[in-house]
């Protein structure tokens, strides 16, 4: 009786995985074919047509090679931008680094606004809105400090937001390792199982959410929502942001622009404790995707596969669904990995995929056992719903303060 039960959830996980890969192949070609539509349209504007935007970036500490991230959002091909930073202290160490590129590119406007004590449970969020009230541009381009972006990052980012329908862009992002072993776990999963649900999701529904390594948004769709106020309280900012903005019936563009996110050194804990942070902020923010995201895993369901195999006497017919459950991730990463993010680990090492896999569907089920989640020095915790609760340094919760 028990071999057949796991005979029967290893046929319902392979049978749902290989349906998730048909779905990705799909979802592959409909954003290759965006991405042509948006290089067309963006060869027909003229730097006259490009208007003035706002690069809004928050910093927090010291991260690798922040300089270096810094100084590609200085040397953009963009005929006028600004680029605002925001720290909540004044002895950030973040703030030398920003000094040293700004003094390096005296020609652009830039400057530094100091926050203070963040009294929103989200402070990235307190700090968009910080930037954007001394913004100047009708677009805000929003991005994280550990992204490193090409020089013509703006030029494909900002054609989109000139439609009048839409309000909001974002972009996919591959994993750019910087450390060893735990850390290329952290940066394949970027480049091919976020994207590969992403571009899914593009596809079958449109984008109804928002990327953290970069959200573009005109000011008049932000007015709509509120402003940066109702997204305050909430651990996925960048994906309520994007869901406030569809309700209000603007349409989110998927940009064909890919960020590289760079992943630090890490050893096992950190990478898990900041996978399973995400994960169970996804589990709160949209539980029932997050709680049919468990079926999209292959390899777990062939070793199942393989055990029941062996249990029931076919043997080699589970040894087939097994290898089926490794060449299913070997393609998802080729496709999604190399063909879009264009992460080369994924050309060279798909295998690398299969491990994530299996790692992956832990995470994926640690994040329902996992009832209080740390971040950002352990004084901000996840609750239910997707929203933050904030404690001061004696533990006490403290209440939002309204601005």
């Amino acid at each position: 009786m028990l071999a057949i039960l796991i005979a029967a959830i290893a046929g319902i996980g392979t049978v749902s995985s290989s349906v998730f890969l048909v779905l990705a192949l799909i979802g592959a070609r409909r954003f290759h074919a965006i991405a042509r539509e948006q290089k067309a349209f963006e060869a027909t504007l003229s730097d006259a047509q490009l208007p003035f935007v706002s690069l809004l970036k928050p910093l927090h500490g010291l991260e690798p090679q922040l300089e270096e991230n810094l100084e590609s959002f200085f040397t953009q091909q963009y005929p006028d931008f600004e680029v605002l930073f925001a720290v909540d202290h004044e002895d950030d160490a973040a703030i030398e680094v920003a000094r040293r590129v700004m003094a390096r590119h005296p020609e652009r406007t830039s400057q530094i606004v100091v926050n203070g004590e963040p009294p929103w449970a989200n402070p990235p969020a307190y700090s968009f809105y910080r930037m954007a009230e001394v913004a100047r541009g009708e677009i805000l381009v929003t991005s994280d400090s550990d992204v490193i972006v090409a020089g013509d990052y703006l030029r494909q980012v900002v054609p989109p937001l000139l439609s009048e329908n839409t309000g909001m862009l974002t972009c996919v992002y591959r994993g750019l390792n910087r450390g060893g072993f735990w850390s290329s776990m952290d940066a394949i999963g970027m480049s091919v199982e976020m994207t590969a649900g992403v571009v899914i999701a593009n596809w079958m529904e449109g984008m109804k959410f928002g990327l953290g390594p970069t959200i573009v948004v005109r000011r008049d769709a932000l007015a709509a929502i509120g402003g940066y106020v109702p997204v305050g309280e909430y651990f996925s900012n960048d994906f309520v942001i994007g869901k406030f903005i569809a309700e209000k019936g603007f349409e989110i563009a998927l940009s064909r622009h890919i960020i590289s996110h760079v992943v630090p050194p890490m050893s096992f804990k950190r990478m898990w404790q900041r996978q399973v942070r995400w994960a169970a902020g996804t589990r709160r923010s949209r539980p029932l995707g997050h709680l049919g995201s468990g079926l999209v895993y292959a390899v777990p369901y062939g070793l199942l596969a393989l055990l029941a195999g062996v249990l029931l006497g076919h043997p080699l017919l589970g040894t087939a669904i097994l290898g089926w459950s490794v060449l299913n991730r070997c393609i998802e990463a080729l496709v999604i990995g190399w063909g879009i993010t264009r992460d080369r680990t994924c050309l060279v090492r798909p295998l690398k995929y299969v491990i994530r896999d299996l790692l992956g569907f832990a995470i994926w089920t640690a994040s329902y056992v996992s009832r209080k989640i740390s971040w950002r020095d352990g004084r901000f915790e996840l609750i239910e719903d997707g929203r933050v609760r904030m404690r001061d340094r004696d533990g006490n919760v403290v209440h939002i303060q309204n601005v």
